[in-house]
C-alpha cells in the first residue's frame, strides 16, 4: 500500500531513516514531537510511505513550494527517498516517486526536483527510469554546520 504517513508511523518511519546515511533513532523529545507534528499539519509537506504487511519498507518525501515565477506556479521538491535493504528492487520506491507525483500534479507543479547524494550508477539510472534527468540543472550544496 503507497500512501501519506500517519501519527502512528514515528517509530517505523525512522526505523526506515535509519538506513538513510545511517541516522540514529531520535529520542522522542519535546523538540523531535513538535517538529514531527509540524509536518503532519503542513498541507504543503508530503511524506510517502510503501508499507508492506504495516511494516513501512520505503519512503520519499515530497514538499510543494510556492513560487512567484512560471505563472505563479509551485514546483515539488523529492528528498529522502529509502528502501529497505530487504526490500529493493521491487518497485517500492518507484510507487513513492509516482504518488509523490500525482501531488505534484494535482498541485499544478510546473517541475519536480530531485537530489541525491548517492554515486552509484544502479541508483542514477533509477531515478532516470523514474523520469528525472542530471541534464536540465546543475545543483550546489552548502552545508550549515549547526
Amino acid at each position: 500500500m503507497i500512501r501519506e504517513i500517519t501519527n502512528a508511523d514515528f517509530d517505523g518511519l525512522f526505523k526506515l531513516y535509519m538506513q538513510l546515511h545511517d541516522n540514529p533513532f531520535p529520542e522522542k523529545d519535546e523538540r523531535v514531537t513538535a517538529l514531527w507534528e509540524r509536518i503532519l499539519t503542513d498541507k504543503d509537506h508530503h511524506i510517502i510511505v510503501a508499507e508492506v504487511e504495516e511494516k513501512i519498507v520505503s519512503s520519499c518525501v515530497c514538499v510543494i513550494i510556492p513560487n512567484l515565477t512560471h505563472g505563479q506556479r509551485p514546483y515539488a521538491f523529492i528528498e529522502n527517498v529509502v528502501t529497505d535493504k530487504d526490500f529493493r528492487k521491487k518497485g517500492y520506491a518507484t510507487a513513492c516517486l509516482n504518488y509523490a507525483k500525482d501531488i505534484a500534479k494535482r498541485e499544478n507543479c510546473y517541475k519536480m526536483m530531485l537530489l541525491t547524494g548517492s554515486k552509484e550508477e544502479s541508483t542514477l539510472k533509477f531515478y532516470e527510469r523514474a523520469g528525472y534527468n542530471k541534464n536540465d540543472k546543475t545543483a550546489f550544496i552548502q552545508w550549515i554546520d549547526a
